[in-house]
């Protein structure tokens, strides 16, 4: 007894189904013809901004984006919805539309809240600009752009070597001015030790002058000394 509900149950699906089906699919192409109409009364202008936007990355990306969401939601579809909870469908089928509606909706919003917190710690959309200007900067650029030359090894040697290079370039830079920055600090010691010798040389000088004052001194005291033992 079980097993001819459960198949009537998935053919009332299989019907609600085909009817949301057939209504997507109606609107659908009520809106594609209603595209193809503006898109015949659009100017040429309009086809060749839309050529240019077509390369924004940006753009580009929010597109993949919103159709890879789209056929992920295509996996929660109402039958699959309705399989998981067969007795509230057998009760309620619009109650049970409604829920997935709500359930679809807000699964999408919470997709996009953290595709754009995504964005928002990546900085994409400013790399995605700076890919964009550095395209532009390059698009009328008489040299012909890089290609790999199918060897790994100069293809690799040909990216990093200039890298390198300039990592040389700036060593050799710093090397010369540590030298320079040196060179002035040994200077600065050689004169500050010349002014040392000077200063000792002055000081032995001075030194000798007034041991030869006081010997004088002394030999003079002497004299006066013997002199007034004469007198006496």
């Amino acid at each position: 007894m079980e097993e001819p509900s459960a198949s009537g149950e998935n053919e009332d699906v299989k019907q609600n189904e085909n009817v949301s089906t057939g209504k997507q699919t109606g609107a659908t192409a009520a809106g594609e013809d209603a595209s193809s109409e503006v898109s015949k009364a659009e100017p040429d202008g309009k086809a060749a901004e839309e050529a240019t936007v077509r390369f924004n990355r940006l753009k580009l990306f929010d597109k993949v984006i919103q159709k890879s969401m789209s056929k992920f939601i295509e996996h929660a579809s109402f039958k699959v919805f309705a399989s998981m909870f067969r007795p509230l469908y057998k009760n309620d089928v619009e109650r049970m539309e409604e829920i997935h509606h709500q359930f679809t909706e807000m699964l999408k919003k919470s997709i996009q809240e953290d595709i754009i917190k995504l964005m928002e710690e990546g900085r994409l959309e400013s790399k995605f600009n700076e890919l964009d200007k550095l395209e532009d900067e390059v698009k009328d650029s008489p040299e012909p752009a890089w290609r790999p030359s199918g060897d790994p090894e100069q293809d690799f040697c040909s990216v990093v070597m200039p890298y390198y290079q300039k990592q040389r370039a700036y060593m050799k830079l710093e090397l010369k001015r540590i030298q320079a920055e040196n060179a002035a600090l040994a200077e600065k010691v050689q004169a500050g030790r010349e002014r040392i010798a000077q200063t000792e040389q002055h000081i032995s000088t001075a030194v000798d002058e007034w041991k030869t004052t006081v010997t004088e001194f002394e030999r003079l005291a002497s004299s006066l000394c013997t002199a007034n033992l004469f007198d006496e």
